[in-house]
């Protein structure tokens, strides 16, 4: 029995170079998505770049993923990350 190929969903944190904030999104094409906010083209993100993916966790299910973006981007989600990046956080501060 071979394994059913599920499309994944990313739930992913940026760091901008430029003033050190996180972004959170979520998408089902990483590289692509990360190509569009390094050229500008997402809206939020505009005039931050460059940026460089610190984090990000892969779901199989769409409303899993933006269930848990919601909650990263919550005050409890954003505490987690904080915790969960401490060592990362620093090194690009």
């Amino acid at each position: 029995m071979s394994p059913v190929r599920t499309e994944m969903q990313y739930v992913y944190v940026l760091i901008s170079s430029k003033d050190s904030k996180l972004y959170t999104g979520c998408t089902s094409d990483l590289r692509t998505r990360l190509d569009l906010h390094q050229d500008g083209k997402v809206a939020s993100t505009k005039n931050r770049g460059p940026f460089e993916v610190i984090y990000y966790e892969a779901c199989t299910n769409k409303l899993d993923a933006y269930a848990r973006e919601k909650y990263l981007k919550s005050g409890m989600g954003k505490r987690y990350l904080k915790n969960r990046l401490k060592r990362a956080l620093v090194l690009t501060g």
